[in-house]
């Protein structure tokens, strides 16, 4: 079985902001439409090992828009930086042990304690030197945000696999109609 949604953007806030797929083009297609899929993208790659099921997705989508202009725009708008500031105020997973040595994560409401950590998360990455490797997909459709952890810092795809690829068959089909 495949995942539902990307990750592998180097950050979980990174990772959450490609749920606006495409975004700013004429393909734009968003991931979360509703409670349902704002519960599997928690259940795919959220620390809770029980299935999550919100009842609104629009706190989800708030962060989002809000950690993707953090992250994109400069300055930083003042209503921004206070919508990520409420929603990272919110309570957080709380890690457990549990009799046979395991680790659990618990929260009393998992939909906003999500929302929490990737508020969170997004306003440690900004804060960190880790922010100047963040890029933009190459990919003339993608636009992706991702974290550049290679040694040099050239990286210019968001997945070399889909966005990687499909530059090369470009260049090389190009060059073969040249040639």
């Amino acid at each position: 079985m495949t995942d539902r949604f990307r990750s592998g953007a180097g950050r979980l806030c990174l990772d959450f902001i490609r749920t606006l797929r495409y975004r700013g083009t004429p393909a734009e297609s968003e991931e979360l439409p509703d409670a349902e899929a704002w519960g599997a993208w928690i259940d795919q790659l959220g620390p809770f090992d029980t299935p999550v099921r919100p009842t609104s997705v629009a706190d989800a989508r708030a962060v989002r828009e809000a950690i993707h202009a953090l992250l994109t725009d400069a300055p930083v708008r003042p209503s921004v930086r206070q919508r990520l500031n409420r929603f990272a105020a919110l309570p957080v997973p709380a890690p457990s042990l549990t009799t046979s040595g395991e680790l659990r994560w618990q929260a009393a409401d998992p939909a906003s304690a999500m929302v929490a950590l990737l508020a969170r998360d997004a306003l440690d990455l900004v804060t960190s030197p880790e922010f100047a490797r963040v890029r933009r997909c190459a990919g003339p459709a993608c636009g992706a945000l991702f974290l550049d952890t290679s040694r040099p810092g050239t990286r210019r795809w968001c997945s070399m696999e889909i966005c990687g690829n499909q530059a090369k068959k470009s260049t090389y089909r190009a060059k073969s109609a040249t040639g």
